[in-house]
């Protein structure tokens, strides 16, 4: 019998695992609030989002400072000599996508003192994101925002304002996932259910054959 209850608990550990690993694989969504002053109407704007989305790579947590874009006409930042407006901390880096990897992207804005990195979309994708994976960059924040979001920002910032820029942790998943989970769960405690009952039957009658075959054995001496 504790071999069944050795194999009910592998069989749990197991079921516990996959849910984890399947509820990492759900995007992590950022809220993005902007603070800057407009000079034409002379007052302080302040703005908020949930326009953001984490990266595979990205840890999840908080970030907040002035918004640097890079020097050069190129805003994609694939150079590796990159150096962008901003400079003194907390800042974060804003790139657009496109001609390198989002890893190579993130790695320059961190090598330049980045609090974070935050990857625009390409012109033609509006408010639209995808999820990065950045492997071996995830010394800091990336998240990625619609091209329209970064438009925006950019447009701000090469008109003069300086733009503060606060990260904040969204929703990992909506009502979906929670209803997804119940199912996962209740189809899992079914499987092991059937995977302990299945073992425990072949394990018992393993167990019958044997005493079987050793009454024979001592009934015929």
């Amino acid at each position: 019998m504790k071999q069944v209850g050795k194999f009910s608990f592998f069989c749990l550990q197991v079921v516990v695992r996959i849910l984890f690993k399947t509820a990492e694989a759900f995007p992590v969504s950022a809220t993005v609030s902007l603070l800057y002053f407009n000079s034409t109407s002379n007052r302080s704007v302040s703005e908020q989002c949930e326009c953001g989305l984490y990266g595979l790579n990205s840890p999840l947590l908080s970030a907040r400072g002035l918004v640097g874009i890079p020097k050069s006409a190129n805003l994609q930042a694939c150079d590796t000599n990159t150096q962008f407006t901003i400079t003194e901390p907390p800042w974060i880096a804003l790139i657009e996508k496109g001609n390198c990897s989002f890893a190579e992207k993130v790695k320059v804005a961190a090598r330049r003192g980045a609090t974070a990195a935050v990857i625009y979309n390409a012109l033609d994708k509006g408010k639209d994101t995808v999820r990065m994976s950045h492997l071996g960059a995830e010394r800091i924040v990336a998240i990625m925002i619609g091209n329209l979001k970064g438009m925006e920002i950019l447009h701000l910032i090469e008109s003069g304002m300086k733009v503060t820029m606060v990260i904040e942790v969204g929703k990992k998943h909506g009502p979906w996932m929670n209803q997804y989970s119940i199912f996962f769960i209740s189809v899992s405690f079914f499987i092991v259910t059937a995977a302990t009952m299945g073992y425990f039957i072949f394990y018992s009658a393993r167990r019958l054959r044997i005493a079987r075959a050793q009454s024979r054995n001592q009934v015929s001496l």
